[in-house]
């Protein structure tokens, strides 16, 4: 089994509900997330190509790119927290990414340099 790791980036807005403290108000964020697959290889040695990869991933993200995430789905309906975007982000990509036959293994997100959620599916599934 190997494993493929990008980095990929966007910019957003949100407010934290049903919370007690500055992040309830509207405030933005330079996100950085790191996408890993795995899977087998193939006829010529890949996993995936790169450039299949990122480009799926930066459209995955473009959805929530100078966004207003609180008034973007999924997050009009739920709290935009790391860890949900985290997984809304993983729930894309394993659909988008199905077809290849690989396996999304691991989303995470940093909201700011030193801050970060991780959303890994459980092995029976997410």
């Amino acid at each position: 089994m190997y494993t493929l790791t990008i980095e990929r980036e966007f910019a957003a807005a949100h407010a934290l509900r049903e919370y007690d403290g500055k992040c309830s108000r509207v405030h933005g964020h330079n996100y950085r997330v790191e996408v890993s697959v795995s899977g087998e290889l193939d006829g010529s040695g890949m996993v995936l190509d790169f450039s299949l990869f990122k480009r799926v991933c930066g459209e995955v993200l473009d959805e929530l790119d100078h966004r207003m995430l609180n008034e973007t789905p999924p997050f009009d309906q739920q709290n935009p927290t790391c860890e949900l975007i985290c997984k809304h982000i993983y729930g894309r990509l394993a659909e988008q990414l199905r077809p290849s036959g690989v396996r999304v293994r691991r989303v995470r997100v940093w909201e700011t340099p030193t801050s970060s959620a991780t959303y890994e599916p459980t092995p029976e599934g997410p």
